[in-house]
């Protein structure tokens, strides 16, 4: 299978820059697998979607604001991205402009409140980097980190909470899960109200979910390593939904990684830790995932590549197309799909 197959064309100006002001007012397409339908909705008309009994599985990772700009001895300016904490203030980094930045190098941010020394040149370019400061790791990085935008939303981004989802709360990903951005408190609570049970998984996203797949033939891709747990009260809410042969529906593409990874052959879970490179595309057969709510996804991406495998590739390319005739807003602050 060709990663080709999975291009389509995408006006620039479809790449949504800022976020839309009400949250679950953004526009909703709503895919029907069985009768091959396209909806054109309203992101809070969802709720007319879910059934009494559904399980809503969600990533309540939080992003930490990971982007960091300081200076090294001789005043040249350099910028850091926290892609994952190795142990304690030991920290894989993406580093500009990295050839500068040779082991034993120290740098400051924020006028030295934080200090960095790198430690050793990793695989693929990045930085061991030990940091050195006083108080509250996270405090500090509240106060001077930047939140880390995908690299094609070129605005700044004026209130840090909208690239939060309004239920994050372990901190630790380098992006948000940006299929739970349309929600809010109101439109949770008139879900759990109509009888839809809330399940929470723990993945925190890697900066590698925006690498372009580099090599002609999708087998041949490996995926970035994450970080993921599920607690036992939220495995025992999906396998109830399960026995009761109801829906289990993903909040986005990292909750779906999270339970296809762990889940056996008949669907059920239960709470685990660890890492998951699993690479979701056609041919793959899901094992607990009825439906997933999501974004709309990069030409040829690896998330473009799990839709499809979802719905199939023909009809994907053909809900994107008609998504970019109506012009829907793409990517992390766009608009949403649901398939079902």
């Amino acid at each position: 299978m060709k990663v080709e197959e999975f291009n389509y064309e995408l006006p620039e100006e479809l790449i949504a820059q800022t976020p839309i002001e009400k949250r679950d007012e953004s526009r909703l397409m709503v895919l029907n697998r069985e009768k091959q339908t396209i909806e054109h909705k309203t992101f809070k008309d969802i709720i007319n979607y879910l059934e009494p009994g559904d399980c809503l599985v969600r990533n309540n990772t939080k992003v930490i604001p990971a982007r960091l700009y300081g200076k090294k001895a001789t005043g040249a300016k350099i910028e850091f991205l926290l892609l994952n904490r190795i142990e304690g203030d030991i920290w894989e980094c993406i580093v500009r402009p990295g050839h500068k930045l040779k082991p034993g190098t120290e740098v400051e941010f924020g006028d030295g409140i934080l200090k960095a020394t790198i430690l050793d040149v990793m695989e693929g370019g990045t930085r061991k980097v030990a940091f050195q400061y006083e108080g509250i790791f996270n405090e500090i990085l509240d106060k001077i980190g930047l939140m880390p935008l995908p690299p094609y939303i070129h605005e700044s981004l004026k209130e840090k909470d909208r690239y939060q989802t309004v239920y994050a709360k372990y901190e630790g990903s380098a992006a948000a899960p940006t299929a739970g951005l349309h929600f809010t408190e109101d439109l949770f609570n008139e879900i759990k109200k109509k009888g839809v049970e809330i399940a929470n998984v723990t993945l925190h996203v890697g900066i590698g979910t925006f690498r372009p797949v580099k090599v002609e033939n999708v087998e041949e891709h490996h995926m970035h390593s994450e970080h993921f747990y599920i607690k036992q009260e939220d495995a025992d809410k999906i396998n109830k939904a399960k026995q009761n042969g109801k829906r289990i529906i993903a909040v986005g593409t990292t909750s779906c990684r999270v339970l296809e990874t762990i889940a056996d052959e008949k669907g059920m879970v239960k709470p685990t830790e660890g890492d998951t490179q699993i690479f979701i595309y056609p041919g793959y057969s899901f094992k607990c995932l009825d439906g997933l709510i999501t974004n709309f996804h990069l030409p040829q991406s690896t998330l473009l590549m799990l839709v499809s495998a979802l719905a199939g590739k023909d009809y994907i390319m053909r809900a994107y197309k008609e998504a970019v005739k109506e012009k829907y807003r793409f990517f992390s602050f766009g608009d949403a799909m649901l398939i079902l």
